[in-house]
């Protein structure tokens, strides 16, 4: 036998162990992508860095090896609530895991620790300030730990975008367990980030596996930005009774619009750093539990969230940088199931982060600066007009993007239209810009288009320009929007300073010259069409049923104190109704459903699904 035969032979029965494994606490006959390759690497004791998308599978990485093994791991993980969540969902899956933080009794951490001491324990979470502490750091010598996963490890890089100062103490972890393994988990980093990871961990010759960056269960729309409330009102109306996260730039604009939603009748809540800590886990906690369908909230919300059925992201603004949207948007649709990703946005975005990031600039090191406004430029490419959204998401990581059609976004499915004098509308606004002597900002020149009859447009005289109400069956908003998407696109730009101007620039000129074609996006309602993602996840399942069994879900979940997630998925939930099983055998089949679970929850649901199909006959 050759040694190529024999490595492939070992690999195959490596295989077989892994899948045995994940069958029995997971209930999945099958790995995705690149998991059999890092589950290899944690198991051969080999550093590595995994980048694989949110919803992609990361955890099992980490998880799969200890068991296999017999040896205990620790997971670096930066939220308590997050830690909390996932030793739930592995101890109501028979695996031996445990946390240590701050929010644990002192008698929970010390059977914590007689439970590592005794090698009972297959993995400890723990945050970086705990791992790294003096004494702590004796207490795991001791424990013979094998591997450490650093999870969210995007957050070692000054190049990332969401770095935090206490993940750079991790470079010790080398130096003080040097007989054990380091693998890095992130969802999102760009080769720049990749390299500094390896390099601030200090990684021996890693292993680097980057997952496909598409998640084509995620269908992305940009919508120009006009009247905030009512559109994301008409989001809410297809995602009624759905999990929701709706993310805002401000504090003051999560409070505003979580106070309007509520005043409209919707469970929700508004979460932000500027809240007490009791404050944001309660609203934390109560989305988590099905308590509220809706958390309005600014980035600080997202880590400490494992719920895998959120099913719309509404960006109410843009965000600063591609990384950002991904791993924001990347928090819905964890389960595989479908889930609508809308970032209302308005050009007017760019220019706030850029005041923004200038008032910080001060303090920051120049070359990281430079960096951030170059990632706020690829975000704005991202939201213009043109190209399918899932290849810009995919070709910025630096991977190619295959399908022509994605069939999951507003472009490739048709919802966004030209306006079919987008050239001619173009020339207007420039024209009212060089007649006005380009002394104007965006405000007034709206006004003049629109033909106000205010007195400032009557003083100056620009009720007599021939450019005064060419655009007079648009509103001011929608103007306005148009003139920002000029700037965007760099045909017309503005002026630094307290009262910015609008100013002609070369390419303005081609325009009105007719040299040079504008691609408008329209500003009025759209028509939202079904994906086919969408349309093939519901195929064969019976609605009726899988909305009977949320609500013993959510029941069960209530009694056991426990988020719904947590009793099961909801593709667990829609194979269900789409089975119908009415035996064990059966029912261990369903996508998601192990042993223990068979155990626990089987006869309880199997008696659901067959009380429901003798009631509907």
């Amino acid at each position: 036998m050759g040694e190529t035969t024999l490595k492939r032979d070992l690999q195959e029965v490596g295989v077989s162990r892994i899948l045995e494994v994940v069958r029995r606490y997971w209930g999945f006959d099958s790995l995705r992508p690149l998991q059999d390759e890092a589950i290899q690497a944690g198991l051969e004791g080999r550093d590595s860095l995994v980048v694989m998308p949110t919803g992609g599978g990361k955890s099992l990485c980490y998880q799969v090896p200890p068991l296999l093994s017999g040896r205990t791991d620790v997971v670096v993980s930066p939220l308590i609530s997050l830690m909390h969540d996932q030793v739930a969902g592995l101890v109501g899956n028979g695996y031996p895991a445990a946390a240590l933080h701050s929010n644990l009794s002192r008698s929970a951490q010390r059977r914590t620790l007689e439970q590592l001491r005794a090698g009972d324990c297959r993995l400890l979470f723990l945050s970086p300030e705990r791992l790294l502490s003096p004494g702590f750091t004796t207490t795991l010598k001791g424990c013979g730990i094998g591997s450490f996963a650093i999870d969210e490890a995007h957050c070692i890089s000054h190049w990332g975008h969401d770095f935090r100062p206490e993940y750079r103490r991790l470079s010790m972890l080398k130096k003080r367990f040097p007989e054990a393994s380091v693998q890095a988990f992130t969802a999102t980093a760009t080769r720049r980030v990749r390299d500094d990871i390896v390099a601030q961990l200090g990684l021996r010759e890693p292993r680097i596996l980057v997952g496909d960056f598409d998640r084509p269960n995620l269908i992305y729309r940009v919508v120009p930005r006009l009247d905030l409330r009512s559109q994301v009102g008409e989001v809410l109306a297809r995602h009624k009774r759905q999990a929701v996260i709706v993310y805002c730039i401000t504090r003051a604009d999560t409070e505003r619009l979580a106070s309007h939603l509520q005043e409209t009748g919707y469970r929700a809540l508004a979460y932000h750093a500027g809240m007490t800590a009791e404050e944001r886990r309660t609203a934390q906690e109560a989305f988590s539990r099905d308590r509220i369908d809706i958390i309005v909230a600014t980035v600080a919300f997202g880590m400490g969230i494992d719920r895998s059925d959120v099913r719309c992201v509404i960006h109410a603004a843009m965000p600063k940088s591609i990384e950002h949207y991904q791993q924001e948007s990347g928090r819905a649709g964890r389960d595989g199931l479908e889930a609508e990703c809308i970032l209302f946005y308005s050009p007017a975005d760019v220019l706030r982060w850029e005041s923004l990031m200038q008032k910080s600039s001060s303090e920051a090191d120049p070359a990281v600066v430079t960096a951030t406004l170059g990632m706020l430029g690829e975000m704005r490419r991202f939201c213009a007009p043109g190209g399918c959204r899932h290849r810009k998401l995919v070709q910025y990581f630096g991977q190619d993007y295959g399908p022509e059609d994605c069939q999951a976004c507003d472009l490739c499915l048709g919802e966004v239209e030209d306006l079919e004098d987008g050239t001619v509308t173009a020339q207007k606004i420039l024209s009212c810009v060089a007649r006005s002597g380009e002394r104007f900002g965006v405000g007034h020149t709206a006004d003049i288009l629109l033909g106000a009859k205010n007195e400032r447009v009557r003083t100056l005289g620009h009720d007599r320009l021939s450019t005064y109400g060419l655009l007079e069956s648009s509103t001011r908003k929608q103007i306005i929007n148009l003139i920002y998407q000029l700037i965007d696109q760099e045909v017309l730009a503005r002026s630094d300073g307290e009262y910015p101007v609008l100013k002609l620039n070369p390419a303005s000129w081609m325009v009105m010259r007719g040299e040079r074609q504008v691609w408008l996006m329209p500003i009025k309602g759209r028509r939202v069409r079904e994906a086919r993602f969408e349309r093939e996840s519901w195929d064969g399942v019976d609605r009726t049923l899988f909305d009977e069994l949320r609500k013993l879900r959510l029941r069960l979940a209530g009694k056991r104190n426990v988020p719904p997630y947590l009793i099961f998925s909801d593709a667990s939930l829609r194979d269900m109704a789409r089975r119908r099983p009415t035996t064990p055998e059966e029912f261990l089949r369903v996508h998601g459903v192990a042993e223990r679970k068979l155990a626990d929850l089987g006869e309880i649901f199997l008696r659901r699904i067959d009380d429901y199909s003798q009631q509907s006959g």
